[in-house]
């Protein structure tokens, strides 16, 4: 779980609740079923209606990632990746078939068992690169989803103040009414503006960052691949990624 994520919406929400206590409202001021059902239902119908199901179920599969991370340690792949060269230097590539399935890096597990299955290094690195491309595409197009609901969110808001807006002059004979009916319909702009910048717009920065973070992590262990399909010297291979590791400071 992602403490600094969970902190960050507290801190977003909890702002907005205490500034409208310390202006003399209170929460109940905020809460309006009807105005939840225009903002957030209109925003749902207008992303549904903007994606295929295919995008759609990418999205909510890559929210996991805003508020939960497995993180992998560049390092561990790094080391791996020097053990595995030290062993096919040793005793060969074919030795290094029972050692590969406890490589704990998924896709530097890929990697390596292309160079025991004997591909050459080209092939290696065109397949490995497609997969990543393939993997920033689709994590680029969930991150969309999100950015579009974030768009339609104020606007359809603004629907729904003047939806409420027309009840109220619907009750202009009744003057007491229109002060309330007036604070309830600008509630639909509330939902509208606060769920576009505190939640659809930051899941998808978020999402963006968890890709930056995990194509360098799979760009590490392609060259490790690599380095062991190479045969090179351990310690040229340690330090070829040690200096990949120093100038990217995505994680």
């Amino acid at each position: 779980m992602d403490i600094l994520a969970l902190f960050g919406l507290f801190i977003g929400l909890g702002a907005i609740v205490a500034g409208n206590i310390v202006e003399g409202g209170t929460t109940s001021h905020l809460v309006q079923i009807a105005s939840a059902l225009v903002v957030f239902g209109g925003t749902l119908g207008a992303t549904v209606l903007s994606y295929p199901l295919k995008d759609l179920h990418t999205a909510m599969a890559a929210l996991k990632l805003v508020f939960h991370n497995e993180k992998t340690d560049p390092e561990s792949i790094i080391e791996e990746s020097v053990n595995i060269l030290v062993l096919a230097r040793r005793s060969g590539l074919v030795a290094l078939q029972p050692q590969i399935s406890g490589v704990r890096d998924a896709f530097l597990r890929k990697g390596l068992m292309m160079v025991v299955d004997g591909m050459p290094p080209r092939m290696i690195k065109d397949i490995l690169e497609q997969e990543i491309a393939s993997y920033e595409k689709k994590m680029r197009r969930a991150a969309k989803v999100f950015e579009s609901a974030g768009g339609y969110a104020p606007t359809i808001g603004i629907l729904g103040a003047v939806l409420g807006l027309i009840q109220v002059m619907s009750n202009v004979a009744e003057p007491s009414k229109i002060g309330s009916g007036i604070a309830v319909a600008f509630v639909a702009t509330i939902y509208g503006v606060g769920s576009a910048n505190l939640l659809l717009f930051p899941f998808a920065k978020r999402i963006l960052c968890r890709m930056n973070e995990q194509i360098f992590l799979m760009e590490l262990a392609l060259e490790g691949a690599l380095g062991v399909e190479s045969g090179i010297n351990p310690f040229f291979l340690r330090t070829k990624l040690k200096a990949f590791l120093s100038e990217n400071d995505t994680i």
